[in-house]
């Protein structure tokens, strides 16, 4: 690559090693022909690692190939929101993967350790984050581990990781049941799209892990139960779920003193 350009660092010569012992799927990928061989059979080794060259001839290191994910479009480095994490005073350790979720689309979702006795609130952490990186960066869901679960080489073993639970997570606001018919209907449609058991009125949609892409499909599908064309940005000025609740109740009465008495009747009826 040309100086200042990242890309994977390989490792050649005649320290490089013959491959993975009974491992010959691995030695096939990692080990390959080396184009600047000078030597039959000559071979380099894909250390996994990403770099570039500085204009001295040294190689900085910049992260780890796998550890780039594309998640909406935009292109994100993992480590980055993980050292953003460990730099929060209460977290010891932070590791970010990309999940796929119900619709096989990537969320980012977050594992962190805290120090004993430190207060485990999603929303406290996702406030720190939003601060300190752009939107796309900051995770859908927190997980909170005692521990990070490692190989037996002592590195984090990320497939270990548990998925993230239906469980509604430790928010700054206390859960408060819907009470309204629409409140109630909302809620029923935000634990569909999230994935969460619960939904209190004081919940916030983005803290509960909800993006633009899932904004869609609930304008969508408030469109079909509400029988109500809501605006997209409704979603952005009223994101709990008792001001859309409200919200929704406002476009009714508005639609309905555009309609006959017997379609506004009907409306109301659905809206129940």
């Amino acid at each position: 690559m040309p100086i200042g350009v990242d890309g994977e660092i390989c490792i050649g010569g005649a320290g490089v090693a013959r491959g993975y012992q009974q491992r010959a799927d691995l030695t096939a990928a990692t080990f390959v022909s080396d184009p600047y061989g000078t030597t039959d059979g000559s071979r380099i080794y894909r250390t996994g690692d990403r770099g570039r060259y500085l204009e001295d001839g040294n190689i900085v290191f910049t992260g780890r190939m796998d550890e780039q994910v594309k998640v909406r479009g935009f292109r994100i480095e993992l480590g980055e929101i993980e050292s953003v994490l460990r730099e929060h005073e209460s977290v010891t350790e932070a590791v970010v993967i990309a999940l796929a979720d119900q619709g096989n689309e990537k969320r980012l979702v977050a594992y962190v350790v805290t120090v004993p006795e430190a207060s485990r609130n999603v929303s406290e952490l996702r406030g720190y984050l939003k601060e300190r990186l752009p939107d796309y960066m900051i995770p859908s869901a927190f997980v909170y581990l005692d521990a990070l679960p490692l190989t037996s080489h002592g590195k984090i073993d990320r497939r270990a990781l548990p998925a993230p639970d239906a469980e509604r997570p430790a928010l700054a606001e206390a859960f408060i049941a819907p009470q309204t018919p629409t409140e109630k209907g909302l809620a029923s449609i935000w634990t569909r799209l999230l994935g969460i058991n619960r939904v209190g009125i004081n919940d916030n949609y983005f803290e509960l892990g909800g993006d633009s892409l899932l904004a869609t499909q609930l304008v969508s599908q408030l469109r079909g139960v509400f029988e109500v064309e809501l605006p997209l940005v409704n979603l952005f000025q009223y994101p709990t779920l008792a001001e859309l609740a409200a919200s929704i109740e406002e476009a009714i009465i508005e639609q309905m003193e555009e309609i006959s008495d017997e379609e506004a009747e009907q409306l109301l009826k659905n809206a129940s």
